[in-house]
C-alpha cells in the first residue's frame, strides 16, 4: 500500500482542518514534496500546527519525515489519483492511464501474494473430485476463464454466475469438492451464501477476494488481493487482470503438481488442437466450394428420378 492510500484510509479519522491538508496533498502529491509547511498551510487554509498534527496522524514524526515518506512512495509506484479518467481526457491520455493502472495493479497484487497459501490452494485443487468456479458481475468472466483452463486438464469442473445455480450445486457437494469463489468486494450475497453452504457440506472453499470480508470469513483458504477501488467512469478492468493472472498461477501450479506425464499429455493435446486449426484455416475457399458442389451433385444423382425435377 503506497502512502497516498494510507492517507485515504485515515481520512475519516482526521479533523476538519486535517482533512483540508489531506485533500491538497492527494490532489497534488508531487507539488507537496517540494513545498514548505507554511506554503502548504496557506494553500489548505489552515494553521501550521494543523499541518504538523496531520503529519503525526499519518504515522510520521513531522513535516520533513512526511515529505520523505511521500517522495519514497511516489518514487516506487504510480500515483493513483493521477490515473482517474476525466471527461476531457484525450485518446492518448486515457490509453496511458488505463495501461498504467493495469501495470500498477498487477505489481501491487504480486507484492501481496502469499506463496504458502497459493501452494495449499494448488494442493486442494489437485486432490479435488470436482471443481466449481463461482462469480457474479465482472468476476463471472474470471470464473468462466478458470473453468476453460481446467477443462483442458480433463478435470471435472463447472462454473456458475447465477446465485440460484450456485446454491443448488453447493447443496449437492461433498468433502471431495472444491469451490473457488471470486469476488473483489467479498460482500456479494449470492457468493457469500454459496460459500457458507459449501462449507456446511464439508467442501473446501477457496476465496479470491479481500481479507476481513464476509466471503473471506466463510472460506477455508483466502487468496487476498489488496486492490485499489475503481471508479464508475469507465469499466473496471484492473482488478480483473489481477484475478486472471492469479488464475494462471493456480493453473500452472496444478499442471506442475501433476508431474511430467501429465505435462506430456497436455502438450500432445495442445499440438492436436493446433494441427486441427491449421487444417481448417489453410483450406482454400474455392476448393471447399467445389467439393461441396460435387457432393451435392452426387447426392442428387442417388435420388429416385421423380425427386430430381
Amino acid at each position: 500500500m503506497n502512502f497516498i492510500e494510507i492517507i485515504s484510509e485515515k481520512y475519516a479519522t482526521l479533523s476538519r482542518s486535517e482533512k483540508k491538508v489531506a485533500q491538497v496533498i492527494i490532489s497534488e502529491p508531487q507539488k507537496a514534496i517540494h513545498t514548505s509547511i507554511a506554503a502548504l498551510a496557506k494553500q489548505a487554509g489552515v494553521s501550521e500546527p494543523s499541518v504538523h498534527r496531520f503529519c503525526q496522524k499519518v504515522n510520521t514524526k513531522g513535516f520533513p519525515d512526511f515529505k520523505l515518506r511521500l517522495a519514497q512512495s511516489l518514487g516506487k509506484g504510480i500515483n493513483a489519483s493521477a490515473l482517474e479518467i476525466n471527461e476531457n481526457d484525450s485518446a492518448e491520455s486515457y490509453t496511458k492511464k488505463i495501461f498504467d493502472a493495469s501495470i500498477s495493479t498487477l505489481s501491487e497484487a504480486k507484492k501481496n501474494m502469499d506463496v504458502q497459501v497459493i501452494q495449499r490452494c494448488v494442493d486442494a485443487l489437485s486432490c479435488a473430485r470436482r471443481i466449481t468456479f463461482c462469480g457474479l458481475g465482472n468476476s463471472a468472466a474470471v470464473a468462466h476463464d478458470m473453468m476453460n483452463k481446467f477443462v483442458r486438464f480433463n478435470m471435472p469442473c463447472n462454473y456458475f454466475e447465477d446465485p440460484i445455480m450456485m446454491l443448488m450445486n453447493a447443496s449437492n457437494c461433498g468433502i471431495e469438492d472444491v469451490f473457488v469463489m471470486i469476488s473483489k468486494s467479498g460482500r456479494t450475497r449470492g457468493v457469500v451464501e454459496t460459500a457458507k453452504l459449501a462449507q456446511a457440506h464439508r467442501a473446501t472453499v477457496i476465496g479470491i477476494t479481500s481479507n476481513d470480508t464476509p466471503l473471506a470469513e466463510n472460506c477455508n483458504l483466502v487468496l487476498s488481493m489488496k486492490l485499489p477501488l475503481e471508479t464508475d467512469i469507465y469499466m473496471p478492468i484492473s482488478s480483473r487482470l489481477a484475478q486472471l493472472a492469479l488464475a494462471d498461477v493456480l493453473a500452472t501450479g496444478f499442471i506442475l503438481r501433476k508431474g511430467p506425464h501429465f505435462i506430456e499429455r497436455l502438450r500432445a493435446t495442445a499440438e492436436s488442437i493446433r494441427e486441427n486449426n491449421l487444417l481448417v484455416n489453410t483450406k482454400p475457399r474455392a476448393e471447399s466450394k467445389t467439393q461441396n458442389t460435387d457432393k451435392n451433385e452426387d447426392k442428387v444423382a442417388s435420388w429416385p428420378r421423380r425427386w430430381r425435377s
